[in-house]
């Protein structure tokens, strides 16, 4: 991918039209970042990379702007958060290496100024749209890519990764958060899940070195780009869909993002995208993958799907409305729910 050249007008303001807007779900930011602001820092850190910057998305921990036609900028936007950063600046570069999928590797790891107290990052800009923005059932189609991606991730992590005490843990480590939630009366079909969470918590537990895990996979984190629709072919080999040969779009896998929340211990948290992502038929076709590659046993399954039903009742505690992120949460406790 080429990177730009420094450009005289290398900043114009933003047309309102195409500022990139919050997620409306997340929380608010306590971070000030603009344009003018990612400006100067570019052109005192990497001033060959500097060009036009167009704000693109102000999501639950970063906004990113659009760096020229190529790149793009993180900055940081809640403290809390600013240091999760450097998690990708640390260990993307090995990863990036052995996973078959595209990821924000960065290209310059910004560096704290007296003006912007936080690591920041250029990263490549990749084309496409979130996942989240279709319908699950179109998601499909990025089904056994999403399940290579996960597998080539999950080998044992080295002693120094990151440590996340709320992805990766033991299900007993999260048992009396999620039983909180599902009391505090704003999850819907909390008594459903109360009883799977019951028969869930009791799973035998990860007895393996811990493993690479994103943390935070789930389609907001997934880039997709629509293609021609898959062959019957195609779909008989995931998982015997023929019967959805038929479909009218599908959506291919272009990267996965924000690895704020990489760490390393159980590798089922990333399996739990088999219910954020994916409708039974897509999940389906990503477990079929997933297996042929190195098959898992059926207690690291159902603790993907606890994995699942722990993130979506943090989702349900945190966001009200009908943002991308409230709207996964609500997809994911009607797929864990269901008995496929």
């Amino acid at each position: 991918m080429g990177i730009p050249k420094a450009s005289v007008a290398s900043w114009h303001p933003i047309d309102p039209a195409e500022r990139g807007t919050a997620v409306p779900d997340a929380p608010d930011a306590d971070i000030d970042v603009d344009p003018h602001l990612v400006d100067r820092l570019v052109r005192a850190q990497r001033p060959d990379l500097a060009g036009p910057l167009r704000l693109v998305a102000n999501g639950w921990d970063n906004a990113v702007f659009r760096l020229g036609d190529d790149l793009a900028v993180r900055m940081p936007r809640r403290r809390s958060a600013a240091h999760l950063i450097e998690h990708e600046q640390l260990w993307l570069p090995s990863i990036a290496e052995r996973v078959p999928t595209p990821v924000p590797l960065p290209v310059h790891a910004g560096s704290p100024t007296p003006e912007f107290g936080w690591p920041w990052s250029i990263v490549p800009w990749f084309d496409g749209r979130s996942a989240a923005s279709i319908d699950p059932a179109e998601r499909t189609g990025m089904a056994q890519a999403l399940a290579e991606f996960v597998h080539a991730l999950a080998v044992p992590a080295p002693s120094g990764a990151p440590h996340n005490p709320y992805r990766g843990v033991p299900l007993a480590e999260r048992e009396d958060v999620v039983w909180d939630r599902l009391a505090g009366g704003r999850m819907q079909h909390a008594a459903e899940l109360a009883v799977l969470w019951d028969h869930l918590v009791q799973v035998e537990p990860w007895s393996g070195p811990p493993q690479w895990v994103h943390g935070d996979l789930h389609p907001a984190n997934i880039v997709v780009t629509d293609a021609a629709p898959p062959s019957s072919a195609d779909l008989a080999d995931l998982a015997d869909l023929a019967d959805h040969a038929d479909l009218a779009d599908h959506a291919s896998l272009v990267a996965v993002v924000d690895f704020g929340d990489l760490t390393a211990g159980d590798p089922a948290t990333d399996l739990a995208v088999a219910w954020l992502a994916f409708d039974a038929a897509g999940r389906a076709a990503f477990r079929a993958r997933i297996d042929e590659l190195g098959r898992r046993d059926e207690a690291t399954w159902q603790r993907a799907r606890a994995w699942a039903l722990i993130w979506a009742s943090a989702v349900a505690e945190s966001t009200d409305g009908d943002g991308p992120i409230a709207a996964i949460g609500r997809h994911a406790v009607t797929q864990v729910l269901l008995r496929d």
